[in-house]
């Protein structure tokens, strides 16, 4: 068992409040493959209510976190695009170090997003 966990935080840039109700998808790439993890979604506060990644199951690795943007623009009324400019946003990252706390925050607007390792 390792110490190390991953956790999100989505901020809607736009509006300058967290992300709610935001679903957030965690995959572990192997090769060309996908496996899916967990499918979580954003409290109040723009964050999972547990890590996405625990403690027991934290492993050296590449991931992928899946944020369905669209659906969310979609439910708090941001107007639509026929598609949307960004509607599923995937974000690869790779985990070294099997002690580490990986925080990856996803800072959103309907025309732009970035992130970055977060602590």
């Amino acid at each position: 068992m390792s110490d190390g966990y991953l956790t999100t935080h989505v901020l809607d840039t736009a509006l300058g409040l967290p992300a709610a109700d935001l679903e957030v998808a965690l995959y572990r790439i192997e090769g060309e493959a996908r496996a899916h993890i967990v499918t979580m979604r954003t409290n109040a506060d723009g964050r999972t209510d547990s890590p996405i990644l625990p403690k027991d199951d934290f492993a050296i690795g590449t991931y992928e976190l899946v944020f369905q943007a669209g659906a969310y623009l979609d439910a708090i009324g941001t107007v639509p695009e026929s598609p949307r400019f960004l509607d599923v946003v995937p974000i690869r990252f790779g985990i070294s170090d099997a002690e580490a706390h990986y925080h990856v925050p996803l800072l959103l607007s309907p025309f732009g997003y970035s992130t970055y390792r977060g602590s």
